[in-house]
């Protein structure tokens, strides 16, 4: 994973511009039945990283609540004019992190998935390379996160304690 480096992207119609200014904590490539219908595809791919560290550098979103398998919702912004997802924030996590869409980046390919998940609700067709790690639903993040990564979530987990 890229942490130095900035990554920009924006929706279709270019009204609204962001920057994530360091690399995600995971990339997760998730292919729960939510997911595929939300996306409309077989999978969505969502760099999770700290709400700070995304920055919007043109335009607004529009916040759209959403309903998630959790049951807990999830808020969904998107472009007010083409509508394009830029990223959510699920219930779980609050405002402080972002899974934001990998592909509404400038160059998507320079974040691949870290992690596949939901694998059990697949799409029979889509085959995954053996060198990244997949599970059938969910995941401990301690088993596979970078070091990095966890101490990352470990200092928003302290300033969410702290309030």
């Amino acid at each position: 994973m890229d942490d130095a480096a900035t990554h920009d992207g924006g929706c279709t119609c270019r009204a609204v511009r962001y920057r994530m200014e360091s690399g995600p904590l995971v990339v997760h490539c998730c292919h729960c039945r939510w997911c595929q219908r939300e996306t409309g595809a077989s999978f969505a791919l969502n760099a999770m990283i700290e709400a700070d560290r995304v920055h919007l550098l043109q335009g607004e979103v529009e916040v759209v609540d959403t309903p998630s398998n959790s049951g807990k919702g999830q808020r969904i912004s998107r472009c007010p004019i083409c509508r394009i997802a830029l990223w959510s924030n699920y219930a779980g996590a609050g405002d402080a992190v972002r899974f934001v869409r990998v592909g509404t980046l400038d160059e998507p390919d320079r974040l691949p998935p870290d992690v596949h998940i939901f694998t059990a609700s697949k799409q029979p067709w889509v085959v995954l390379p053996a060198s990244t790690p997949t599970v059938p639903e969910y995941y401990k993040a301690s088993e596979l996160w970078p070091t990095e990564s966890l101490e990352r979530r470990a200092a928003l987990q302290a300033r969410a304690g702290s309030r």
